[in-house]
């Protein structure tokens, strides 16, 4: 279905007077008047009409904030959507209604507001330095986990532009389950990535792990991660936010989708505007793998939110092995990009050696990868050499 059709079928559809806890209970969504009862961080959805000006537009925001609520703007390809988020009533519905421009107010009904598809119909495309996600292009990002040495990042950054990865990954602050391990260069380690792209051209991709590094990572980075450890790490998720830099959000080993979303919310309140969902697997009670790589979780955000989803096949299994068909699988399932861990000689890696890729088997891969998006009409880019 077309975004204009999604955004049509949900201006279209009414709204049913609640009738208690059973309505509720058979899908019924609450009514104009229950929902500022319904929970935190309600909000509304300001429609323009198509062809509004930005003074209408600006008009709008401006009475949004009088109102006490909290305002963002989302220019869609057919018209302009305000997020209105706050305590809502229907005063405030009735005030936006009257605006000039505007062509309705609906509630937001998914607890995470911006992030969803009600707001915004249409897939936002994630661009910084030479990555693209989504809009059916398929980025892939590749490296090493740690950033070990000038020799190894500059021959694995070459490695990984020529196979067809348009963004390096590589850690300087490595988060470890042990405090005996290998903790990553830090600031030497995003100075060795700073050269990489500018050796390549690639888009550099690294995590940041507390709010007070932020400033610093974000000097060196085009992408900031944010690792399963921190996905609920709610100042971290506020700073990255407010870097004015791309956020890669990486789900929590047993976080549920939702709690995925609103953590995403975090960094779209911020004034996040470009944030990519990772999907690296959950802990179950499988031993086979490292974790439990749910590729259907790819299917469910697309249909729940407009932000793009690339999947971690290095983390999701553990084993340098199943990487190749779970990125295959994942292109196929409709990821927007793959996060995928290449290392010169994982045999002796720092860290994550043992699901990290050679230079050899990153190109099979890569070519395995872009044969599946061909058949689905789908790009996979290159860089110019």
């Amino acid at each position: 279905m077309s975004p204009e059709a999604l955004l049509r079928r949900r201006l279209s559809r009414p709204l049913r007077p609640r009738a208690g806890r059973s309505s509720r209970a058979k899908g019924h969504p609450p009514s104009s008047s229950s929902f500022s009862q319904a929970g935190d961080g309600q909000g509304m959805i300001v429609v323009m009409k198509p062809g509004a000006s930005e003074e209408q537009v600006q008009h709008a925001v401006r009475r949004v904030e009088q109102l006490g609520l909290k305002p963002h703007v989302i220019y869609g390809t057919q018209r302009t959507v305000i997020a209105a988020v706050g305590d809502r009533r229907d005063e405030h519905r009735e005030a936006l209604a009257s605006c000039p421009g505007v062509a309705d107010v609906v509630p937001i009904l998914a607890p995470y507001k911006i992030a969803s598809r009600e707001v915004k119909p249409e897939p936002t495309v994630v661009r910084a330095g030479s990555l693209t996600v989504g809009g059916g292009t398929v980025g892939v990002i590749a490296g090493p986990c740690s950033v070990e040495s000038r020799e190894q990042i500059l021959r694995a950054a070459q490695a990984v532009k020529d196979a067809g990865a348009t963004a390096l990954r590589g850690g300087a602050f490595k988060p470890r389950t042990s405090p005996y391990s290998f903790q990553g260069l830090k600031e030497k380690g995003l100075q060795l990535l700073a050269e990489a792209r500018e050796a390549t051209g690639l888009a550099v991709v690294t995590e940041v792990i507390a709010p007070e590094d932020v400033p610093l990572v974000a000097q060196y980075a085009d992408v900031l991660q944010v690792g399963a450890r921190n996905m609920q790490n709610y100042r971290l998720l506020e700073a990255v936010g407010r870097s004015g830099r791309a956020v890669l959000l990486k789900r929590g080993p047993a976080a549920t989708v939702d709690e995925l979303l609103l953590a995403a919310e975090y960094v779209l309140d911020a004034g996040g505007e470009q944030v990519i969902l990772c999907e690296r697997g959950i802990r179950t009670f499988e031993t086979h793998t490292r974790f439990t790589l749910p590729l259907a979780t790819v299917v469910y955000l697309h249909e729940k939110t407009h932000l793009p989803v690339v999947v971690d096949p290095s983390h999701g299994t553990g084993h340098a092995w199943m990487v190749p068909p779970m990125a295959c699988a994942a292109v196929a399932a409709g990821a927007d990009g793959l996060l995928i861990e290449v290392h010169p000689d994982p045999e002796t890696a720092l860290s994550d050696g043992f699901q990290s890729l050679n230079f050899e088997q990153f190109q099979h891969t890569m070519q395995q990868c872009r044969r599946v998006a061909e058949a689905l009409q789908r790009n996979i880019p290159r860089l110019d050499p």
